[in-house]
């Protein structure tokens, strides 16, 4: 990762999902240590698309049913931590739920001194991510 973190350079991301109650629940549960929840929920066909928010309440993540199905690309996304307890946070509730943990918490100065990350599979096999720049 060249350079160091810029706030606001992700405005929204949405990710199609083989089941969005179930993503839900996993992003919901997981990621509960930095202020994720669901802000927004509108119906398509026999599903619905969610936005989930952080702290601020905005609408910035989202789930939405597969289009197709065998979907084999992987995605990552980063999710912000106020702090290094968060990132542990994150971490605790990823093992309680026995989600898949692909790096545990660690620095990581190769992208620059004190990131800060946990890394973990999801539903869907993305790899996602809780981050503190420290």
């Amino acid at each position: 990762m060249p350079g160091r973190y810029r706030p606001g350079m992700l405005d929204h991301l949405g990710v199609q999902v083989a089941d969005v109650e179930a993503s839900l629940a996993f992003y919901l549960r997981t990621f509960a240590p930095i202020g994720m929840r669901e802000v927004v929920r509108f119906p398509v066909g026999d599903s619905s698309v969610v936005g989930l928010s952080g702290p601020d309440g905005v609408p910035d993540f989202w789930l939405s049913p597969a289009a197709g199905a065998g979907e084999t690309r992987e995605l990552h996304v980063g999710f912000q931590a106020p702090d290094r307890a968060a990132v542990d946070a994150v971490h605790d509730a990823a093992r309680a739920a026995g989600t898949e943990v692909l790096h545990p918490p660690r620095e990581w100065p190769e992208y620059h001194p004190g990131y800060y990350a946990v890394f973990l599979r999801d539903p869907d096999g993305h790899n996602v991510e809780a981050v503190h720049h420290g």
